[in-house]
């Protein structure tokens, strides 16, 4: 089936979907945003790469859909490297300390050595603190009382207003601002401009949508993806959540782990939790604790082909 939207009329669709788009502030946490600024190409881009030579024709829509799943199954992502993306964002410096680290991107950041700092810090609700993960050392854990948050909330505003007013004093005494910015807290806001090409951002976007993330930096990462990536670029979109958010993948050892529970439970499904202990690799056996066999887990709980432990026969 040939595609009913002429060139022309496509184009123009397109330039007012990027026009809506610009600028407009997504808002994240409580007083942070992304925006577009601007976009260079769009599914098209990818498919015209991949192909090299452009050829409008009779090509059927559903010729590119399938050609940009085959890119995204098979990583070959070149192709997605022909598109670019601009973002100015607004980010708490600890949330930006993350972002920063994901080096395939252009960036041009707010500094507060020619302007005074932004006069906003990232605040936390009284249910909004988190508990250290028990097996995580870099993640949280479950939210914390209520009760206990309001005193951390309450210490929180506390110190933001009082690191604030020394900020100003410092300033106002004539201090420079290179050095009177030294103690503002991680939480105070600055803002950026990013520019990355649609591979690298969906690397970014697979890392810091995934549940494992930091809430915080998830948030900006899944406005980022919903909001303006899936409009943009449907095609791209919808593989790379078959292909890599959605997708589960399977390592040597973990077929193995599979393989043995097939025989050993002759097909019953869900095999119990000890089934799995019995099948698992020969290297795990031996260790009090092991992230390979944690993950594994998870993945075949997930499938439906292992029974949680805390429910398991």
């Amino acid at each position: 089936m040939t595609s009913s939207t002429s060139p022309a009329a496509s184009t123009v669709d397109r330039a007012a979907l990027v026009e809506s788009l610009r600028w407009r502030k997504f808002p994240v946490l409580d007083d942070g945003f992304v925006a577009l600024v601007d976009c260079m190409g769009d599914d098209g881009a990818v498919v015209q790469a991949a192909r090299v030579s452009y050829g409008e024709g009779t090509r059927r829509v559903s010729d590119d859909r399938q050609l940009i799943r085959y890119l995204m199954r098979h990583a070959h992502t070149t192709p997605f490297e022909m598109a670019e993306l601009k973002f100015v964002v607004r980010v708490p410096m600890d949330c930006w300390r993350q972002w920063i680290r994901h080096r395939t991107a252009s960036v041009n950041e707010y500094s507060t050595r020619y302007s005074l700092a932004i006069d906003a810090m990232q605040a936390t609700a009284d249910d909004g603190w988190r508990s250290q993960a028990a097996t995580n050392r870099q993640g949280s854990g479950a939210p914390l009382p209520a009760a206990d948050g309001h005193r951390f909330t309450q210490a929180e505003q506390d110190l933001h207003v009082l690191s604030r007013r020394i900020y100003e004093e410092r300033l106002g005494a004539g201090v420079a601002r290179e050095q009177a910015r030294k103690d503002l807290p991680l939480s105070t806001y600055t803002e950026a401009y990013w520019k990355i090409d649609l591979h690298n951002l969906l690397h970014f976007l697979a890392l810091r949508m995934d549940p494992h993330a930091q809430l915080e930096i998830r948030r900006y990462a899944e406005t980022i993806g919903r909001e303006i990536v899936a409009p943009l670029f449907p095609l791209v979109w919808e593989a790379f959540l078959d292909y890599r958010v959605e997708a589960v993948r399977l390592t040597r050892l973990d077929q193995g782990v599979i393989r043995r529970l097939a025989a050993r439970g002759g097909g019953r499904l869900p095999a119990s939790h000890a089934d799995f202990l019995a099948a698992q690799d020969p290297s795990w056996r031996d260790l009090a604790r092991c992230r390979e066999r944690d993950e594994c887990l998870d993945k075949l709980v997930s499938l439906g082909l292992v029974a949680p432990p805390e429910t398991a026969p």
